[in-house]
């Protein structure tokens, strides 16, 4: 199994040190030619959803990487990679749109607002949680699921192949979120 981690900014390598620890072969996607590669499932980072989206246009990697996620391609978005996967984003970003969720953008604030909390992910149980400016969803439709709520509100979910956690389970050293996807790919 192959994971590509988008590594255009944000928290790239330590998704790379997740998957590490688990085993996972994985490789960054920087430039349109790693695209090429063979892969079997895709991480969006965290970091800043804006400059996420305007560099995946700048560097032709948007309808790409769309187009793999509509053809059922394994994908996991936390935090600005949730935003990036939202059909809907409050404050009408643009984004990938391939998840029925409404997200909602620094739903906790500026970085003053970051905090650490746990709380229960369904078929993992409780987990540590770090929340940095992140977002929140506001709403899943269609067919997809929550997963995880704290404090009330949604912040975890999925659609079919589709994984989105509006925290970083890559800063927290439990790769229970991250296995959790490497068996969504083995399922597919």
């Amino acid at each position: 199994m192959v994971i590509g981690i988008l590594a255009l900014q944000g928290a790239f390598a330590e998704h790379g040190s997740m998957l590490t620890r688990l085993g996972a072969e994985h490789f960054q996607i920087r430039q349109k030619k790693d695209l090429d590669r063979e892969f079997d499932g895709l991480i969006l980072p965290g970091g800043e959803s804006t400059v996420m989206g305007k560099l995946l246009k700048d560097l032709d990697l948007f309808t790409d990487i769309r187009r793999k996620i509509l053809g059922g391609m394994p994908v996991f978005g936390t935090c600005a990679g949730l935003i990036l996967l939202a059909k809907e984003v409050e404050g009408g970003q643009e984004s990938l749109a391939t998840m029925s969720i409404r997200a909602r953008r620094n739903a906790y604030g500026r970085q003053l607002g970051s905090f650490h909390t746990e709380d229960t992910f369904q078929g993992i149980g409780k987990i540590p949680m770090t929340f940095i400016r992140a977002p929140y969803i506001e709403r899943v439709f269609d067919d997809g699921e929550e997963l995880a709520r704290t404090g009330g509100r949604t912040v975890a979910a999925r659609q079919g192949s589709q994984l989105a956690c509006a925290f970083h389970p890559e800063l927290t050293g439990d790769t229970r979120v991250h296995q959790y996807f490497l068996e969504m790919i083995r399922g597919s």
